[in-house]
């Protein structure tokens, strides 16, 4: 691990998701806190607005060039929302150029799957009735999978798909899964959130609650797929790539070394800014 990287999974003050009486909103509360006193960049505008029933934010930067990228925001299906992602969303949108629509879809325990990739169906939609230029889907961690679920259920849409560490598998069949707590997040705390969001256990077989099962990774765009050396989520991420790659679709597929499952949106860590210049780079070669 980098130096960073262990100083974080050492300050690491997450709670036991399963401990009695642990309060999700609470917990929502406090890491939507401690976001929003985080600093952040300047975009020319920013604004809130109702894409067909769901709230979205939209950030334009200065300077911008034809085209939107849809942003899905991570935290296992249950944390995080677009204040949480605004940072990330703002950078987003200075380094693609592009303004940025970042949808806030509802979240389980309260609404399970499949509200949330219906809502980024609703969102999609809107986008695409607002602006005529090109689009493309991001996301990371859950909101990959969500950004995955769009591509797939709406083949054609997007001009290309960017998802970093995505969370594919509820049944955590993969090897790095061994990689355990240590590394900051592990097995235990993976299927509390997979448990949050399906319905029952027969949710884990559809494919768009677990999107490594479908048989339709040809119908995808061009997608680009970054993982991070120590993240459990780093075997089911690159099979992902694996598979995406042997139905012939473009496919670029990148490990970040030293680095754990969360990295990516926080500009502390040394990759962080290199991956986001990665994933606009891409994002660009192909929004044209």
């Amino acid at each position: 691990m980098y130096p960073e990287v262990r100083a974080a999974v050492a300050a690491d003050t997450t709670p036991d998701f399963r401990a009695p009486g642990f309060d999700v909103e609470a917990y929502r509360r406090k890491v939507r806190a401690f976001n929003a006193v985080q600093p952040r960049e300047d975009v020319a505008h920013v604004e809130d607005v109702d894409a067909d029933g769901v709230t979205c934010r939209v950030h334009t930067p200065h300077g911008a060039v034809p085209g939107t990228l849809v942003h899905l925001h991570g935290g296992g299906f249950v944390f995080n929302d677009i204040d949480v992602h605004d940072g990330l969303a703002r950078r987003l949108a200075n380094r693609l150029r592009r303004r940025v629509v970042s949808v806030a879809y509802r979240k389980p325990p309260e609404h399970r799957f499949p509200a949330a990739p219906d809502d980024v169906d609703t969102a999609v939609a809107w986008v695409r009735g607002r602006w005529t230029e090109p689009m493309a889907v991001h996301g990371d961690s859950a909101g990959a999978n969500l950004a995955l679920v769009a591509a797939l259920r709406n083949p054609g849409a997007f001009a290309a798909l960017a998802l970093v560490y995505p969370f594919l598998d509820p049944r955590a069949g993969f090897d790095s899964y061994a990689l355990g707590e240590e590394v900051g997040f592990g097995a235990r705390e993976a299927s509390w959130y997979w448990e949050q969001y399906a319905r029952d256990e027969a949710d884990y077989d559809d494919p768009d609650l677990a999107p490594l099962l479908s048989d339709r990774l040809d119908t995808l765009p061009p997608t680009f797929v970054a993982t991070a050396e120590f993240d459990p989520l780093r075997d089911e991420g690159e099979e992902l790539a694996r598979r995406i790659v042997e139905t012939g679709v473009p496919t670029v597929g990148v490990r970040c070394l030293g680095q754990q499952h969360g990295f990516y949106r926080h500009a502390s860590f040394t990759a962080s800014e290199p991956l986001v210049r990665q994933v606009a780079g891409f994002l660009d070669q192909h929004l044209g």
